[in-house]
């Protein structure tokens, strides 16, 4: 019995206008228009709270009006919402109607202009995760108790993820068969990210400390040794320890939360995961890094993202007014 053909793909474009294109090319299609599973899920958070808006409005959620959207995005702003949420919201209801193949509102210059009036009201400057010190970030280190496999693993998590500018979300997607040791440095080997969602391979260099207390290198090699194992998740939750033994690694990689709580607990409340790559950026620049040799590191694009993740804002400690000979 011959097999029935396939249905064409239908593609919406940038015009919304819709293209049929071989059923072939199917999963391409599909990943291009979703994107990364992170962005997946909050987009399906967000668009959840535009319908229940839509459905208690009694207005339609797709296609949105643009008076729909900009009375949305009205209400979230008078409820303290970030602007970064905000706009997170607005690009949800933007990829819904690009998956649907309708025009979307959020390109109207209307809205545009209410977007722009929320960011006057309410300030473009949003709350940061802080940058903590090196002195700050020993401190942390001296308190752990690395007898025990869980000061190992939080010991590593610490200073792989500051020395290596690690997002939380590439940390815990690490294997162990990503860490590779060379002479000069341990370079670790980074299949995906926030900028690199085409799996290409990114590599990052950390290197040997003169203390091997604070070395990420050594940190790193003692918390593999203690898995005893060489491939699967590089960071991973404890399993429950029995009686008077303490916690084992086990099996469960750690979550994105699982590495803010663990910063949290170390550093103390004001700081985040986030805290990890501003304080690798905000260091190197403190210590006249060019932005080149951050970018190697960091992965960032633009010289503007440098500027962006440094917490320079102290006008006492980061001030040219100390620099002119008076």
């Amino acid at each position: 019995m011959e097999k029935s053909a396939r249905l064409p793909v239908v593609v919406p474009t940038r015009s919304h206008s819709l293209i049929e294109l071989p059923s072939s090319v199917g999963r391409y299609v599909e990943a291009g228009l979703h994107g990364a599973k992170n962005t997946k899920r909050g987009y399906a958070a967000d668009l959840r709270s535009f319908q229940d808006y839509c459905e208690h409005h009694q207005v339609t959620h797709l296609p949105a009006d643009v008076t729909t959207v900009a009375g949305y995005v009205s209400q979230m702003a008078d409820r303290g919402l970030k602007l970064a949420t905000i706009k997170r919201h607005v690009a949800a209801i933007a990829k819904l109607h690009q998956l649907a193949g309708q025009s979307s509102p959020t390109g109207h210059e209307a809205l545009l202009v209410v977007l722009n009036g929320i960011a006057r009201i309410i300030g473009k400057r949003q709350r940061q995760a802080p940058a903590f010190s090196v002195l700050e970030l020993k401190q942390a280190i001296r308190a752990m108790d690395v007898s025990k496999p869980t000061g190992l693993r939080d010991r590593a998590v610490l200073l792989l993820g500051f020395a290596g500018a690690f997002r939380r979300s590439e940390l815990v997607a690490l294997n162990v068969e990503d860490v590779e040791l060379t002479r000069e440095a341990l370079v670790i080997h980074v299949r995906h990210s926030k900028t690199n969602q085409y799996g290409q391979d990114e590599d990052k260099a950390v290197f040997y400390a003169p203390s091997a207390d604070f070395c990420p290198v050594r940190a790193v090699q003692e918390w593999i040794a203690s898995l005893g194992r060489n491939a699967g998740p590089l960071f991973t939750r404890m399993s429950r320890g029995a009686k008077d033994k303490p916690a084992q690694p086990g099996v469960s990689r750690l979550t994105d939360q699982s590495v803010n709580d663990l910063v949290q607990r170390h550093l103390g409340l004001m700081y985040t995961a986030h805290s990890l790559r501003a304080s690798f950026v905000t260091i190197a620049v403190e210590a006249g890094q060019s932005n080149k040799a951050i970018k190697n590191q960091t992965k960032q694009k633009t010289d503007a993202m440098i500027e962006r993740y440094a917490r320079l804002d102290d006008v006492k400690r980061f001030n040219a007014a100390q620099y002119l000979g008076l």
